[in-house]
């Protein structure tokens, strides 16, 4: 027991360590940002893209808002836009999918390249495949004449408190609950690697796994991305990484599907209150994400290993040395 709570108390400070080391500067900056008036010139280029996925442009603040802080944030301008706006629910589904799939960038494209992955290939895969999945189904929603009543919203914000205090303090609420996410999170990890919960979650999983071309070493990993965030998968693959007990090919391809597919639970039910519709924002996506990584990984496997460290791998944060181009075939 006392090696237990050693290497346990060892691994939460790790992961602890990793993650906030990388938030707290990233959400400084961006209230220094937020503060200088970017989210309006971020608006202003978002905005006319918004008809391209059909939507208003109002829709623009929306996304800006989302992109460079959180989900809630930006659900809140969506309530003050969404008055002034009549949005069919398929609408409503569309901005979210943009909303799911590009919020928090600046904390989690850098949890990201930490991770290894180039800041090109996230800002490739969240905001042009948030860009893509959108168009596709708003053109499948208008050719199919699918959900284009008025929505209803039913979600009422909390106004948050303005000033500075009031936003340290929630900060520090959200970091504490963090914290407490972590600690119980390896704790269970660790016990179900010590039952052997682990190793048949990756027999039960494999088959999926092989679809879309991630190793075995990767398979808790990736679950608790896809349903908890990609704050903690990633936070989590940092430290395999490091430990060489996931491979680079591996941790590349493992963040590039939770880059477009993550905490699926707790964000997919925050959408649902704006009033989208599960065809688009659960199915849609997870099916998007499928036929994406599965291509993804097999076009990594055949690149040239001066393509692979010049533009996919952050070679920089790497402790090991990239994989051969063997290696990557191999696995």
């Amino acid at each position: 027991m006392k090696v237990f709570f050693s290497e346990l108390s060892k691994e939460i400070w790790q992961v602890s360590y990793t993650l906030f080391r990388l938030m707290i500067p990233a959400i400084i900056v961006v209230k220094l940002l937020e503060s200088f008036g970017l989210l309006e010139y971020l608006a202003m280029v978002l905005g006319p893209i918004m008809s391209w996925v059909g939507l208003p442009e109002s829709m623009g603040l929306v996304w800006a808002t989302t992109i460079l802080t959180n989900l809630y944030a930006g659900m809140l301008v969506f309530f003050y836009a969404q008055q002034a706006e009549t949005l069919t629910i398929a609408q409503v589904t569309v901005i979210s999918l943009l909303m799911l799939f590009a919020h928090g960038l600046p904390v989690e494209a850098r949890i990201a390249q930490q991770a290894g992955m180039r800041l090109r290939i996230t800002l490739l895969l969240r905001v042009g495949g948030g860009l893509l999945i959108a168009w596709i189904m708003n053109k499948l929603y208008i050719h199919f004449d699918y959900l284009q009543e008025p929505n209803v919203l039913a979600w009422q914000p909390e106004i948050p408190t303005p000033g500075l205090m009031p936003w340290i303090l929630n900060q520090i609420e959200s970091l504490a609950m963090i914290q407490i996410i972590i600690i119980l999170l390896l704790t269970s990890l660790k016990i179900l690697k010590l039952v052997g919960i682990e190793k048949l979650m990756s027999w039960l999983l494999a088959p999926v796994l092989k679809i879309l071309g991630i190793g075995h070493q990767a398979t808790t990993i990736t679950i608790v991305g896809i349903t908890l965030g990609l704050g903690f998968g990633g936070g989590l693959l940092i430290q395999e990484s490091k430990a060489g007990h996931v491979s680079k090919r591996d941790v590349f391809a493992a963040m590039s599907l939770l880059a477009i597919c993550h905490s699926i639970i707790e964000d997919t039910l925050l959408v649902l209150l704006l009033g989208a519709d599960l065809s688009g924002v659960l199915w849609a996506r997870l099916f998007f994400s499928v036929v994406v990584i599965s291509i993804l990984t097999r076009v990594i496997d055949v690149l040239p290993e001066h393509i692979w460290q010049k533009h996919l791998i952050n070679k920089h944060v790497q402790p090991e040395s990239t994989p051969s181009s063997t290696e990557i075939s191999r696995a």
